[in-house]
């Protein structure tokens, strides 16, 4: 087995680590709750599709140690640096027109019905609305499935605070899906296809 000096960048003083290769091989075990943290970051299910795609890209690019057993949390990890990343980068780049209007006439055949995608658009995109503290921990828990410890150590924050984050995020999304959240009207969800 390698150590971490392996890996080293040059330059740099190599550590002993006792920290364990991520299996590649294991990776798909983790898509789908990969796939709703992504959902919840982005707001939309094409970036989030393209998210966890380059999350997977990075992951896969070189070995990887971790000093827990627990991959989800690296992964989780991995997909919100990725996120920010290409966020900060969006931001610099011009934008491009919209699509052509023949598109909307396009059937997606993955969806079970018109009026539940339409709810879990307008859900995932009150989650995107949240602010950030408050989305990570609401994505890590509730669309992960993570335990409070293991989101608070992803997050890199006390256990508490994903506590308090949680709970205040809970409220503001509840408030804005009833429609009496100040964040309700703020929304903009893309017509279903």
């Amino acid at each position: 087995m390698s150590t971490v000096a392996d890996y080293a960048r040059p330059g740099t003083r190599p550590m002993l680590s006792t920290g364990r290769r991520l299996d590649p091989e294991r990776l798909g075990d983790h898509l789908d709750r990969l796939y709703r943290a992504a959902w919840g970051l982005c707001g939309s299910r094409e970036d989030a599709e393209d998210l966890v795609q380059e999350t997977y890209a990075k992951i896969l690019r070189k070995p990887r140690l971790l000093r827990s057993e627990n991959d989800l949390a690296y992964l989780l990890r991995v997909l919100r640096n990725t996120h920010f990343s290409a966020h900060r980068a969006a931001g610099r780049r011009l934008r491009a027109g919209p699509l052509p209007e023949e598109l909307d006439q396009i059937e997606d055949r993955s969806v079970v019905g018109p009026q539940a995608a339409l709810e879990a658009r307008e859900l995932y995109a009150h989650i995107a609305q949240l602010p950030d503290g408050f989305r990570d921990a609401l994505v890590a828990v509730d669309l992960l499935g993570l335990s409070y410890r293991e989101a608070a150590r992803a997050l890199r924050v006390r256990e508490a605070t994903i506590t308090t984050r949680l709970h205040r995020a809970r409220q503001r999304l509840a408030a804005a899906v009833d429609g009496t959240g100040p964040d309700s009207q703020a929304v903009v969800v893309p017509r279903a296809r």
